[in-house]
């Protein structure tokens, strides 16, 4: 009987649900918007496009330069000093995040201040200042025993290398750290109550596991440092932007020289 009436109390509430319903307006989706916005961005799109067909631009120079060898070096240039300004900052962020989560206050802080300092600091200044180091430091080495001029030690390379590479240290602390807080609590104690030590868990079970949620962030900070190298050419490093700088400067084709090192850095 229960069963029975549980059936026909639904049976109720569906034919009362369904004559409820079938006296309402079906109000159609308002699509207006929708044509709208679309339109607009095939109108900027199509003017865009004609702006620079029509504009004073020759682009037989475009596809001139486009395999030339100062370009094409440009290019290497800038992946050689993308990769490993990404080595140094992964290096640094891995080492910063651990010492994010050392119980020594004085190490806590210092990996704090390191963040902070560098996060902050613009990345340009940050090259200018190490191109600009011999201004403070006009010799580096021990005195008195081995010591070299510091305008000869750095060259707009090392400039870059190292305002790029500890800047990209502590961005890279901080995906380096969410990936260690994603490994579970338990994972740790495990592997204390085995006698781990802690570095010796880090690196055989915490830091395997992490490498899941780091590497795909990492990948992406690779594609910005690939970008970033373009920092380089205002202390005259030759990379790619700088090459087709130094092309615009003799012929006056600044629009098509800059379309050719975006092309090969959008390649990348």
């Amino acid at each position: 009987m229960t069963i029975a009436g549980n059936n026909s109390a639904g049976t109720a509430n569906a034919s009362v649900t369904a004559s409820e319903t079938s006296c309402l307006e079906r109000v159609p989706r308002q699509q207006g918007w929708r044509y709208a916005s679309a339109a607009a961005i095939l109108a900027v799109t199509l003017w865009l496009v004609l702006a620079f067909a029509r504009g004073q631009i020759e682009w037989s120079y475009s596809g001139r330069y486009l395999t030339s060898p100062v370009i094409i070096w440009g290019i290497a240039n800038t992946m050689i000093l993308a990769f490993f300004a990404m080595v140094i900052g992964i290096i640094l962020g891995i080492a910063i995040a651990i010492m994010r989560f050392s119980t020594n206050p004085i190490i806590n802080w210092s990996a704090k201040g390191y963040i902070w300092l560098f996060r902050g600091l613009p990345s340009l200044l940050q090259l200018l200042l190490w191109y600009n180091l011999a201004l403070v430091f006009p010799t580096i080495g021990v005195p008195g025993f081995v010591e070299w001029r510091t305008v000869d030690i750095m060259t707009p390379f090392v400039a870059a290398l190292l305002g790029l590479g500890i800047a990209q240290g502590a961005y890279t602390s901080e995906v380096v750290r969410a990936g260690l807080l994603s490994v579970d609590l338990g994972q740790y104690e495990a592997a204390s109550a085995i006698g781990m030590t802690g570095l010796h868990a880090l690196r055989r079970i915490i830091l395997p596991q992490a490498m899941r949620f780091v590497v795909p962030p990492i990948g992406n900070e690779f594609i910005g440092m690939v970008k970033w190298t373009s920092l380089a050419s205002v202390i005259q490093y030759s990379e790619v932007i700088y090459a087709a700088s130094n092309i615009y400067y003799t012929n006056n084709r600044v629009i098509e020289l800059l379309f050719v090192a975006h092309t090969h850095t959008f390649g990348i």
